[in-house]
């Protein structure tokens, strides 16, 4: 372990909590700086494994399992946020994890974030917590239809949440989601999706991406582009602002990405996830220092990165499903970069990887 204040030098060892995309790309930075990674994941397959160090298959509430974890590792991160809070409170009582469980609590309860970054001065859709079917109509009451009734747990990619077109659709919806705790927001007309990718340093340095322009297909990200239009580049300086925000209260460090849409009063805050990010990709050759390097700089001390874009153009392609077929074609065309990230099955709707094209 380091002395209190001073980075961890190269050798040191990261826990990643989570087996995924992420994970991988997270330890494949963390290697490129000389530190060794150790992911714990319960999955059978896990792609994150097949880039670190050492991994452990386990449940993430056995105690024994987090012991043996916190007495291999100097620091602890996770790659997403739908991991049981108890654990990673627990961890942090054995070696420090980045970043805090704070952020996980927030970011993992739709209501509890809404009502975060209210309080902060962000801008949401209007919203109310719904916790019954009664609950629901007299949401839909107030804020009208059409809506989205949305989980306030285990929802990402489009997943947990249900469209209501009017009143007459909310029992149904009410069924589909499982009779479970949800939000119920209010539509936001908007042009366009963008994100916010900030970064936290230990020292409390931080640091901004610029913003992508984000396109999704049946609620998974298809395509990041920059520089972003101009309906998003007059929301970036207000948007960066909340991000910062949210970092400082909450004492995060590490990557922290915040979502939004451009609308005529302001940036609308959409969701936030507390760690690197699927529309921040393109940062690996599109940036100086990509979302994962800077993660890791950040979660083990180090001076944090230049975010400044390497090309005039960059734009991020999704591979979902069957799109990974495409490998082929993809490594013959000249300035493409391709990841793939090594799942054994394809699937509809399952990211199977991307390829970044950088215009210099």
């Amino acid at each position: 372990m380091s002395a209190a204040g001073s980075p961890l030098a190269p050798g040191s060892t990261i826990g990643i909590l989570g087996g995924g995309q992420l994970g991988r790309m997270l330890a494949v930075a963390a290697a490129q700086l000389g530190y060794r990674t150790h992911i714990l994941a319960p999955d059978e397959e896990s792609v994150a494994a097949q880039t670190a160090s050492s991994f452990t298959r386990a449940d993430y509430h056995s105690r024994i399992v987090l012991d043996e974890l916190a007495g291999q590792t100097d620091v602890v991160t996770y790659e997403f946020e739908n991991i049981a809070l108890e654990p990673v409170e627990y961890l942090a009582t054995k070696v420090p994890v980045r970043p805090g469980a704070m952020s996980l609590a927030i970011a993992q309860d739709r209501a509890r974030e809404k009502a975060f970054v209210g309080e902060i001065g962000g801008r949401t859709a209007p919203w109310a917590p719904v916790s019954t079917r009664d609950e629901l109509h007299a949401a839909i009451a107030k804020i009208g239809a059409p809506a989205i009734l949305k989980t306030l747990r285990l929802g990402y990619d489009g997943k947990g949440q249900v469209r209501i077109r009017d009143a007459a659709e909310a029992d149904a919806a009410w069924a589909e989601i499982g009779e479970r705790p949800a939000i119920l927001e209010g539509f936001v007309a908007f042009s366009h999706e963008f994100s916010i990718i900030t970064v936290r340093g230990l020292d409390g340095a931080l640091t901004h991406y610029p913003p992508p322009w984000n396109e999704h297909r049946e609620g998974i990200l298809h395509r990041s582009s920059l520089p972003a239009p101009a309906e998003i580049a007059r929301h970036w300086t207000e948007a960066a602002a909340l991000a910062g925000r949210v970092a400082e209260k909450l004492g995060h460090v590490g990557v922290l990405t915040l979502e939004f849409f451009t609308t005529d009063a302001g940036p609308v805050f959409n969701e936030m996830a507390p760690r690197v990010h699927n529309s921040g990709h393109w940062t690996i050759e599109g940036a100086e220092t990509s979302q994962f390097e800077n993660h890791i700089r950040a979660i083990v001390g180090l001076p944090l990165g230049s975010t400044a874009l390497t090309g005039t153009q960059v734009e991020m392609e999704n591979l979902i499903g069957d799109d990974a077929h495409r490998w082929g074609e993809l490594l013959a065309e000249p300035g493409a970069h391709l990841h793939l990230y090594g799942k054994g099955s394809v699937r509809p709707g399952r990211k199977m990887g991307h390829v970044t094209r950088v215009k210099r």
